[in-house]
Order: structure tokens, then sequence, then C-alpha cells
């Protein structure tokens, strides 16, 4: 069995205007700076062996702060743990993307949930085998949290208005070649 503790990374300025950044490379503001250290604050009351991390730099900056309160090594670049692709809606607001396409509307280049599953659970699986026996910080996003909850849970988190806050903590396990959800931290 293997531990993962799931934080989603610090604020952005897009989070602060409530837009959709996908796949789009938006850095962490200041906010999400203080975000990233008090999670790994929060995250130095356990051992941990590792940190991996997505490649966008909201995640990867969160990470690095993340490692250093930690005292761990550079986090591990796993490609997979991007961003779900929101397509056309990328740098909408929440608003604008309601007036473009209301909901049940197709978006151009929107990746779908099970795409999102197809790519991060295999990563995941990897790293368990990479860490096995071990407990890993895995610094990612939103929608791909989100999407491992509804797997996890078969759909019944996150639950409607269940909000996934930057700097949270999301506590799983890989075992016997799934991945299961122990608990929920909420960000301070």
């Amino acid at each position: 069995m293997t531990k993962f503790a799931i934080v989603r990374h610090g604020q952005t300025d897009w989070n602060l205007e409530r837009r959709i950044q996908g796949s789009t490379d938006i850095p962490l503001n200041s906010t999400g700076r203080a975000q990233a250290a008090e999670t790994g604050l929060r995250l130095s009351r356990r051992h941990w062996d590792a940190v991996v991390t997505s490649p966008l730099l909201r995640a990867h900056e969160s990470a690095r702060i993340i490692a250093g309160e930690l005292d761990l090594p550079a986090p591990l670049v796993v490609p997979e743990l991007t961003e779900r692709h929101h397509g056309q809606i990328e740098g909408l607001t929440f608003a604008q993307r309601q007036a473009r396409f209301p909901d049940g509307s197709s978006v151009p280049g929107l990746e779908t949930r099970q795409a999102v599953l197809d790519r991060v659970l295999p990563a995941l699986e990897d790293v368990a085998q990479t860490y096995a026996g071990r407990e890993v910080v895995v610094v990612c996003h939103g929608g791909v949290i989100g999407t491992l909850l509804r797997y996890a849970t078969e759909g019944t988190r996150p639950a409607a208005g269940e909000l996934i806050p930057n700097g949270s903590i999301h506590e799983f396990r890989w075992e016997s070649g799934r991945l299961q959800l122990e608990d929920v931290v909420s960000a301070r």
C-alpha cells in the first residue's frame, strides 16, 4: 500500500478572478505561495518520502515550496498530472462560460473526465509502485482531484456545491491496484 496526500496548488490570479485555467500555464500569486507554505507546514506533522507534481507552473511552484517545508528533494514532475484540458472555455470566467456554453452544451476541446482518469490513474499507479509502502505528496489541480474523488466515491463526491479549495489535502491510498479515498483535510 502507498499513501498519497493529493494537494491542490495555491491560488493564482485566475483563481481569484474565477477564470477557468485548464492547461493554461498560470503562475501562483503571493497568496498562493503563502497557501503552499501553510500546506507544507500542515503536512510536516507527518513523515513523507517524496513530492511529485504536475508540470504546470502553479502546481510545480506549490510542490517546490511544500518540498522545502518537508525538507525533501525537488519534486518529481509527472506530466500526466496536468490539469484537465478545458478547450475553448480556458480563460473565461464561470459566468462567461455559462453564457457561451450553457449547461449541456458541447465545449470544443474539453477533455472528458474519463480521459483524465485514463491518464492520471496509470501515472498514480506508477508512483505507487516506485514508492511502494511509502507516503507521497502529489501536487496537482482541482479538476484532477475532482475526477479522482468521483472515481473513488463512485460519484458521491464532490457533492453539489462542494469546492476543492486551493491548498486542500485529500488523503488517498493505492492498494490492490485501486485508488481509495481515506480523508479530506480542508485548507485553512
